[in-house]
């Protein structure tokens, strides 16, 4: 009996970055940008300086749309209005996170812990741990461009999350991966942080990596 594919309920990327800094909230009414941050340590390896610098402006939002970030979405992110946007943090992870529909609670913290616990990160000496070994600093970004399909010349997201689930999976991602990261003793002795874009809006993201060292991941 032929084998019936599970339907993909969520796709990731994931980057190798000694620095990133995303745009979480555009400039507005003479307000200028807020932005999260993550830059390198100082002492970096002599692979990592000959990184190369790619600067993407990505469109973030629900089904690649620009949108303006809803109050919601920055409150269930830990964003408050006139709160600092920008930390300055060691060298770590990139994630790319896209939901599609099907998906639920229960899928959310197989994808967190898997995300983290991967052996994707270069140490010092050269070999591939995951980030709670590095131990490094986790972007967190929701890109729901990860679900477009191409038809004829358009790209198109059908197979997308309805926008407010979307939103509440991924505040539940990023919350399970500040407390992984908190309960690791190597990363709580570090000080290694998450940081992570709003969703539902367009952001811009600057990046430096030693690679480029990108992985696509299906659940």
């Amino acid at each position: 009996m032929a084998v019936v594919p599970q339907p993909v309920l969520a796709r990731a990327l994931l980057q190798q970055c000694t620095s990133a800094r995303l745009q979480v909230k555009p400039p507005e009414h003479g307000a200028e940008a807020e932005w999260v941050e993550v830059t390198s340590a100082p002492a970096l390896h002599p692979s990592e300086e000959r990184g190369k610098r790619w600067r993407l402006g990505a469109a973030l939002g629900q089904g690649g749309q620009q949108q303006g970030a809803p109050s919601a979405a920055r409150r269930a992110h830990g964003w408050r209005p006139g709160a600092p946007a920008v930390g300055t943090i060691q060298r770590g992870l990139v994630i790319y996170i896209c939901f599609f529909k099907g998906a639920d609670e229960d899928l959310v913290p197989k994808i967190a812990h898997m995300l983290l616990s991967v052996k994707l990160s270069e140490n010092e000496s050269g070999e591939y741990v995951s980030v709670l070994d590095l131990p490094g600093d986790v972007l967190i970004i929701p890109q729901a461009t990860l679900g477009g399909k191409l038809k004829g010349k358009k790209m198109q997201y059908h197979a997308n999350i309805e926008k407010q689930k979307g939103l509440e999976l991924y505040s539940q991602f990023v919350t399970l991966c500040e407390k992984e990261l908190s309960a690791s003793t190597r990363c709580a002795e570090a000080g290694v942080h998450v940081k992570h874009g709003t969703y539902g809006n367009r952001q811009v993201l600057k990046l430096d990596t030693n690679g480029p060292y990108t992985h696509l991941i299906e659940f």
